[in-house]
């Protein structure tokens, strides 16, 4: 390695630096709360309706603003966003830890969803612009080691503090974090110079996608409890759902400067992968947030003991991203990995699907490291593959559309789940009210207690429960969620045979910065080494294969 490569490596892993802290202090956040949710919701008199939209009120949002974030990054300082992104999301989380009930809480993840929309649009976007696709690999250790000190060390963190403390100092952890995280953003962050643009806000398109997202997911919360699947309510919500969408499609194609460009969609790799991005959401939000519950209210965990049993799924993401991460980069394919992570996205969530209270632990282990695996495997390649093929000009919008369809995809999979659990668990306490009644009578006084709780609604706490009426609780919700699991398979299949029909497109060993240059140089038509003179080469590789690339990416984009 020369002296010019190691120099290179230096600046981008200063770069890093800031930009890692700002991703631990987003993930360390959401995932200190994971484990807690239970009893929070618990706590706060809350429901099983309660307990869904906590969590999609956070991916409602994120959803809705991440191409927003996109495309401001588009026009104004990607450093000044991610850093505003930094302080509202963990404000926002700070805040949630002085709820009082359910409604408030729910308002609090709504605007952190805001900042999480920031946060996971825009550290896609900088990545780009300092680290070339094919490259991305050799930097995944360090995302890898990241990734496990905040998904692992989060729950169990969680855990304890509400088993010792309080849960609501889970919502104030972030704080030193977020703060250490800005300084160093602002030391060591150097993006290059953008060219200054007319900023213009699409405010049309921002109300219709809200409109369009927020009616669905209401509808599908509701539906079956507050009113039937057949109902005017329905009609009402489906119907304004479809034509808030119709619309917004109408104003983006006529919008100057739109918030989701439909001409993205032109583009063979980013259709596919926003198709596959959806079912992959549903996957990996929808499970793990149910694996929480499973382990809590069918298996009687703790909350400490909720975050130690669901390290296997993590432990499964974080080795395929690391290993396939360094692969990608050694030998440049990445197609084949993407399709076993699909083929594994299928048999976890088919295998989830057969759970019961008690299962062998080993089992559900296995099926959870498998689940894991097939997201490690595809969530980050399928944002990887569009920045490989996008137009540099439309960089943050292009990866903040695979985003936002995932995260779209995770807030409609945790609502449908969350709804198809409810139901089930009510239909199945009504199946099982004759065993209960007689358990609850043993117990007499504590007994009527019991049943006045299990028949408000309330999210019990099940570690708590005596034995003869935990077993039966324990059952009903373990078949519950297993149902609740099933609803992510069709999806996964989906997932793998959008991804089967991607285009194997080489990785460019180009940053998103570099290809900027080489389009401003004019670089289509060069095609000696003389001609590079125009271009200032940051890349690992030598000039001319450069200049080829570059000309590459012109003739994709004349024939596109």
């Amino acid at each position: 390695m020369d002296v010019e490569e190691k120099r290179r490596r230096r600046r981008v892993l200063q770069a890093l630096t800031g930009l890692l802290l700002g991703m631990f202090v987003s993930m360390l956040a959401s995932t200190v709360v994971s484990t807690s949710l239970p009893v929070i919701v618990h706590d706060l008199g809350g429901d099983q309706a309660a307990f869904t939209w906590v969590v999609t009120a956070t991916l409602l949002t994120t959803a809705i603003s991440t191409p927003i974030w996109g495309k401001l990054a588009d026009l104004f300082n990607r450093k000044l966003l991610i850093q505003l992104a930094i302080v509202i999301f963990v404000l926002a989380t700070a805040a949630a830890g002085f709820s009082q009930d359910p409604g408030t809480l729910i308002a609090f993840r709504a605007v952190q969803g805001i900042g999480a929309g920031g946060l996971a649009a825009l550290s896609q976007v900088i990545m780009a612009d300092i680290i070339s696709p094919r490259e991305r690999g050799r930097y995944m250790g360090l995302f890898g080691a990241v990734m496990a000190v905040a998904t692992v060390g989060g729950p169990l963190l969680g855990g304890f503090i509400t088993d010792t403390i309080d849960w609501r100092w889970n919502f104030f952890i972030a704080l030193p974090f977020a703060v250490a995280a800005l300084v160093i953003m602002q030391r060591t962050l150097h993006l290059p110079r953008r060219p200054r643009t007319k900023a213009r806000i699409d405010y049309v398109g921002i109300v219709l996608l809200s409109t369009a997202v927020s009616l669905l997911l209401v509808w599908v919360t509701n539906a079956g409890h507050d009113y039937e699947w057949w109902s005017l309510e329905t009609v009402l919500m489906v119907g304004g759902a479809l034509l808030a969408a119709v619309v917004f499609v109408i104003v983006e194609l006529r919008s100057k400067e739109p918030l989701v460009p439909l001409t993205l969609f032109r583009n063979r790799t980013f259709t596919l992968a926003v198709i596959a991005s959806i079912s992959i959401g549903i996957a990996m939000f929808g499970t793990s947030v149910f694996l929480s519950q499973y382990m809590q209210l069918a298996r009687g965990a703790t909350p400490t003991e909720a975050g130690l049993m669901t390290i296997p799924m993590i432990g499964g993401l974080l080795l395929a991203s690391v290993v396939i991460g360094g692969l990608v980069t050694r030998h440049g394919h990445w197609k084949p990995y993407l399709v076993v992570g699909g083929v594994l996205l299928i048999a976890g969530s088919f295998l989830l699907s057969t759970i019961h209270y008690d299962t062998n632990f080993a089992l559900v282990s296995l099926y959870m490291f498998l689940l894991g695996a097939g997201v490690g495997m595809t969530m980050q390649n399928l944002v990887l593959i569009v920045q490989n093929t996008a137009d540099p000009s439309e960089i943050g919008v292009a990866s903040s559309g695979v985003t936002f369809f995932r995260s779209l995809g995770g807030t409609i999979g945790v609502s449908v789940m969350g709804a198809t659990l409810a139901t089930s668990a009510a239909d199945l306490f009504l199946d099982r009210k004759d065993a209960i009644g007689t358990a609850l009578m043993k117990l007499g006084q504590e007994g009527a207690a019991i049943g006045e709780q299990l028949q408000s609604g309330t999210i019990p706490q099940v570690s708590a429960l005596p034995e003869s009426i935990r077993v039966i609780v324990e059952d009903i919700y373990a078949t519950a969620i297993a149902h609740s699991f099933l609803i992510a398979v069709p999806l996964a299949v989906i997932s793998l045979v959008a991804i089967i029909f991607l285009p194997n497109t080489p990785l460019t060993r180009m940053t998103t910065s570099e290809r900027v240059q080489a389009i401003e140089a004019d670089l289509a038509t060069v095609s000696t080494p003389e001609g590079m003179a125009a271009l200032e080469a940051t890349g690992s590789v030598a000039v001319p294969d450069a200049a080829a690339e570059a000309s590459g990416h012109a003739r994709r984009r004349r024939r596109g």
